[in-house]
């Protein structure tokens, strides 16, 4: 095994797990998100001789969002439902619960709004990063934070009381 191979099995290992979690985060989908760190993972092998000495994270995560772009740009559908989503109200629990009440949070928005929300607010990035990496104005980023942080508010009551904002 050449350095070039060592090196690149060691990044991807040590990184592999942050990689998967922000994918996750991405599409709710564990399939999805394994394929989409398996394709980043694959994209930075091949260009490792650059990318080893650079920013190899940040190239995955940029192929991580444009391929998620890709993919629901290609998959966009309506979902329709006789009733909203049932809502948890109560003083946040476990860390398990607290998981599975951000996870159901984050499933009530649209992709592209989970999109620019994980990319905002778990990455931290700027509005004009969250832009050229999505390829859409800042607008676009804004009022899709806007829209998205209005429907959490709205449909997910229970996230004000996860992060300690309201008391009952």
């Amino acid at each position: 095994m050449s350095d070039d191979e060592e090196s690149f099995t060691a990044w991807a290992v040590a990184r592999q797990r942050a990689l998967l979690r922000r994918a996750y985060l991405l599409t709710l989908d564990n399939g999805r998100a394994e394929d989409l760190v398996q394709e980043a993972l694959v994209k930075v092998a091949t260009r490792w001789g650059r990318l080893r000495d650079q920013q190899p994270e940040a190239y995955a995560r940029q192929v991580n969002y444009r391929d998620n772009v890709s993919w629901w740009r290609r998959h966009r559908q309506e979902r329709l439902t006789d009733a909203p989503p049932d809502r948890q109200v109560g003083a946040a629990g476990s860390g398990a619960e607290s998981r599975l009440m951000l996870r159901a949070a984050l499933a009530r928005l649209t992709e592209r709004q989970r999109t620019v929300v994980v990319m905002r607010y778990f990455d931290d990035l700027s509005e004009a990063e969250t832009a050229r990496l999505l390829g859409v104005s800042v607008g676009t980023v804004k009022s899709q934070s806007h829209a998205a942080l209005r429907r959490l508010r709205e449909s997910a009551p229970e996230l004000a009381l996860l992060l300690g904002e309201v008391s009952l």
